[in-house]
This record gives structure tokens, C-alpha cells and sequence, in this order.
């Protein structure tokens, strides 16, 4: 059985609802709703922390996800107080993905340092420790090259260990990810199944190598995806028909995913998130 995402669109143009949107995938039965985080962009957007926390208040079953927000962009420590709130006030729904910031031209538009590829990467790891410190202990002190806190109080902790998923690619990240987080959210269009394959072994070795055990981390494979009988798929869509997509989406259960994240594609999104509930997800269950 294959949790099932939907990517809930950020735009902010004229007649999107992202609400109703979250609304129609609880009632289709998802498991959760994610949305990226790209806050410079040059069409109407809406900031990804503020849409979820509104997508969480309207529905009242279906997890939500970030994927992911960049590391960079906020204070750590408050990243942490904000997802402890979101947690408790959404009862229990909030997956925290987290990554290292994907784009360098938005670091610089936004007027914040161009960290390097190893320093993102550093970073993202220290910010899992300092974000699972200040959940577990009293007077939180952490020293690193990134990020830090002296003494950090935050109360109440949280209810339930929050999951952390990362989306990560390169062998040092990979490594990050099977050592610290619940879960890895790799994208289709940027590593393909033969790639995927060799990277989430990555993961599960830097697990075993740390003590842990395989199982502890969701793989969850984030696919574009358009139900359109007789299309061909490429690079970055899985395209073709609800069987086709539905035996593809196995596939990668088998090859260790345990969640995928659909990302509609082309025209009529409303009727594509139809038919992938009705017509790919029994498949999955």
C-alpha cells in the first residue's frame, strides 16, 4: 500500500482556491497535501507557511506537508516554534519537510547570503539537531557554524515526534538524511527511477551505518503526473493512462517508497485530481 500526496499549487492568480482545493483531496480520500516553497517568483504567489496553516484550519483530517521549505529563508529556532504550534493547533497533521534552498537567485533577491552547496547542506543538518533539541530538552543550547541557540526555552513541546522529511540529492545530503530525518521526498523530475533507486539505497545505508533501522524513514516520491490515455511520459511527467500510472506508482513501492506526492499536470487540474482518486488511488491502496 502507497500513501498518496497532492500538491496543492502556491499561485495566487485570480480564481485559485487552495483551500478548496485541500478541501476536494481530504474528501477524495489523499493522506496529505504538500506545497514547495519558492517565494520569489514573478506570478502572483502565495507565502507557503501561511497557505498551509490556512489549508490545515479548513480541513480536519488530511496531513500537510511542506516540501520543502529552504532552511535559509527563516531562523531555525522559530521555524521550530512555528511547527510545534502548527502541529498542535492542526491536531497532529504537520509533516515538516525541510531542504537546504534550491534556487541561489532567490537567496539574492530576497537580500540573504548565497550559502554554498556544502553549506546548505550543513546547515540542513544543523537545523534538524537544533529543531529535535528544542522539542526534547529544557534550555536548549547548540553551538554550530549555521545555526545556533543559547539557553532556547520553548513550551510546550510537542505532543508527538513531528516527522521531518528532507529533499535532498547529492551523497553528503543523502548521508544527512538517513542519519537525522523520518522521511526523504526526492523528485521525479530531478532524479529518475534508475537514479532514485541508487539514491535512496544512500540513505538506507547512512541509516544502518548511524543504527537505525531502514523502516524508521518514509520514502515518499514526489511524481508530476497527467492521466491522458496514449501520451508518452518524459523526463519530468509520468504521463499515460490511470492503469499505466497506477502500475508505475507500484513499481516504486516496490522499489522501497512507501508514499508518492502527484503533481497534476496540463489543463483541467480539477478533473486530473479526480481522476487520480478515483481511478489510480484504489490501485495503491
Amino acid at each position: 500500500m502507497l500513501q498518496a500526496g497532492l500538491n496543492i499549487s502556491t499561485s495566487a492568480a485570480p480564481g485559485a482556491d487552495p483551500v478548496a482545493t485541500a478541501r476536494r483531496a481530504e474528501a477524495l480520500g489523499f493522506d496529505f497535501v504538500s506545497a514547495p516553497d519558492h517565494p520569489a517568483t514573478g506570478h502572483p504567489s502565495y507565502e507557503t507557511w501561511t497557505m498551509l496553516s490556512w489549508i490545515a484550519a479548513a480541513t480536519t483530517r488530511i496531513k500537510v506537508a511542506t516540501r520543502v521549505l529552504g532552511v535559509p529563508y527563516r531562523n531555525v529556532a522559530m521555524v521550530a516554534k512555528m511547527a510545534e504550534t502548527f502541529d498542535r493547533l492542526s491536531g497532529g497533521r504537520l509533516i515538516l519537510g525541510l531542504g537546504g534552498g534550491y534556487s541561489d537567485e532567490e537567496f539574492s533577491a530576497y537580500g540573504l547570503a548565497v550559502p554554498t552547496a556544502g553549506e546548505k547542506v550543513d546547515g540542513l543538518a544543523e537545523a534538524i539537531q537544533i529543531t529535535r533539541g528544542l522539542w526534547s530538552e529544557p534550555a536548549f543550547t547548540f553551538g554550530g557554524r549555521h545555526h545556533r541557540t543559547r539557553a532556547a526555552l520553548l513550551e510546550p513541546k510537542p505532543e508527538r515526534r513531528i516527522p521531518i522529511w528532507l529533499g535532498t540529492f547529492g551523497p553528503r545530503a543523502l548521508a544527512v538524511t538517513g542519519r537525522l530525518a523520518d522521511g526523504w521526498i526526492p523528485s521525479y523530475s530531478f532524479a529518475g527511477p534508475a537514479q532514485v533507486k541508487l539514491m535512496r539505497e544512500r540513505v538506507i545505508a547512512a541509516a544502518v551505518e548511524a543504527g537505525r533501522a531502514p523502516e524508521e524513514i518514509t520514502c515518499a516520491y514526489n511524481v508530476a503526473v497527467r492521466v491522458e490515455e496514449g501520451a508518452e511520459p518524459d523526463a519530468s511527467t509520468l504521463a499515460g493512462s490511470p492503469a499505466f500510472l497506477a502500475d508505475t506508482l507500484l513499481s516504486f513501492g516496490r522499489m522501497g517508497f512507501t508514499a508518492v506526492n502527484l503533481l497534476p499536470t496540463g489543463p483541467g487540474t480539477d478533473e486530473q485530481i479526480e481522476r487520480l482518486a478515483l481511478e489510480v488511488l484504489p490501485a495503491l491502496r
